[in-house]
């Protein structure tokens, strides 16, 4: 539940942001803007009439709220379905945990259900809830279409393409492809002409089909008013793929070396159980943190006990932090929240300030809106996520709004 907050107030703690740690620092709030994020010892408190003070614990880590890309749903919600209310109890549950900014995924389903998951979005999209929508496929690999279902599968539509679009009354922002499918050219270019970030993944594409696809992306996104910081994404890399061989490298390898020369930027669920910790670091080093987006591949049974749920059309079971199919046991998203996701890159020997980064203001200037959020700084929305040393939540902004209370209660103003 969402409860009031004083019209200004001040945090204090050490700032994690945009790569760097601010020790001693603090964080004013104002309405739904940030006044000032910093250094203790160059806050003027005469600048900032009336701050009244969260009394926070010894220690806390001030993170910006945390961005996702690829999210299909938590808390009983599942995005794909059109279920307006589960998807608003989803979006409660993710926001408080501390993703203040995501886009809703839909998974590869009938043409009438994309269409009317796109619909039911569009509502939370246009009420700012969430960022927009990522649609993964339904021009998907056959061959790796791990838990999509293959009877939905498509070769490259552009008139279902312009039709999700218009469903999602323009808030269609990534898209998954294969670039090995007759027409993926033509789709990429369409895309890209309807602002739609292309994203590769779930493929069995060879390693020059993979570079040439990405680099056609990249050179078109950078021909458009997409922005600055545009460029085409990888959907959760290594899965959905095959795996890297040193006779045949595959998609892997291209994707590596764009990722490294800035060209692209990689997902990764670092979960625990999509990548191996080794896995997860190797990236980091070859990439770079700027290069590597992490995101969560969450679905419904985030926040829920193990059991059986829906994953768009298919059903799943959910055990020990794993979600699998019940048709053939192919891993099929995840369950955890992005925090875990960035808890454990941190404890796989990823700096912990490089793992916010690219859970921040990577994908934040992937969206375009590096501007508003991704970032402590000042004149950004006020979207700040405040952990103790080992990443677990204390509290969690909003627009300013107060999402979880801290254990402690708020203390008197500041002088």
């Amino acid at each position: 539940m969402t409860s009031k907050t004083p019209p200004a107030f001040l945090l204090s703690g050490t700032i994690v942001s945009d790569g760097t740690v601010l020790e001693d620092s603090v964080v004013a709030v104002s309405g739904e803007r940030i006044a000032y994020a910093g250094p203790r010892a160059s806050f003027d408190t005469r600048s900032f009439p009336g701050l009244e003070e969260v009394e926070l614990p010894p220690g806390t880590l001030l993170l910006p709220g945390l961005v996702d890309l690829h999210c299909h749903g938590a808390a009983g919600g599942d995005f794909s379905g059109g279920d307006l209310p589960a998807a608003r109890s989803a979006l409660d549950f993710l926001h408080s945990s501390g993703t203040t900014t995501l886009l809703a995924s839909l998974v590869t389903a009938p043409r009438k259900d994309l269409l009317r998951g796109a619909e039911t979005l569009r509502v939370l999209a246009d009420e700012g809830l969430i960022a927009g929508i990522h649609a993964e496929g339904p021009s998907l690999s056959h061959a790796r279409c791990g838990a999509q279902d293959p009877r939905f599968l498509l070769e490259p539509d552009l008139h279902l393409l312009r039709d999700l679009a218009d469903s999602s009354g323009g808030h269609l922002r990534t898209m998954t492809y294969a670039p090995e499918l007759p027409g993926a050219g033509a789709l990429v270019q369409e895309l890209v002409g309807l602002g739609v970030t292309p994203s590769l993944g779930h493929t069995d594409a060879d390693t020059s089909t993979t570079a040439d696809s990405l680099s056609q992306a990249a050179e078109l996104l950078a021909l458009s008013r997409c922005g600055t910081y545009a460029r085409p994404t990888i959907t959760h890399l290594f899965n959905g793929m095959p795996p890297l061989h040193h006779r045949q490298p595959g998609p892997v390898a291209a994707c590596l070396l764009l990722a490294a020369s800035g060209t692209v930027a990689v997902e990764l669920v670092a979960d625990g159980v999509h990548l191996h910790p080794d896995t997860v670091r190797m990236v980091y080093a070859l990439a770079g943190s700027e290069n590597v987006i992490l995101v969560t591949d969450s679905m419904a049974a985030t926040g829920l006990p193990d059991g059986d749920y829906d994953l768009g059309p298919a059903r799943v079971c959910v055990g020990g932090g794993e979600v699998r199919l019940k048709s053939n046991g192919s891993l099929a998203g995840g369950t955890a929240t992005l925090l875990d996701v960035v808890r454990r890159t941190a404890e796989s020997g990823v700096d912990a300030a490089a793992a916010v980064l690219s859970a921040t203001a990577v994908p934040a200037r992937i969206l375009g809106l590096q501007d508003d959020v991704g970032s402590l700084t000042a004149g950004l929305l006020a979207d700040i996520l405040a952990v103790d040393s080992h990443f677990r939540p204390v509290t969690v902004f909003r627009r300013g709004l107060m999402l979880r209370r801290p254990a402690v209660s708020m203390a008197a103003t500041v002088p």
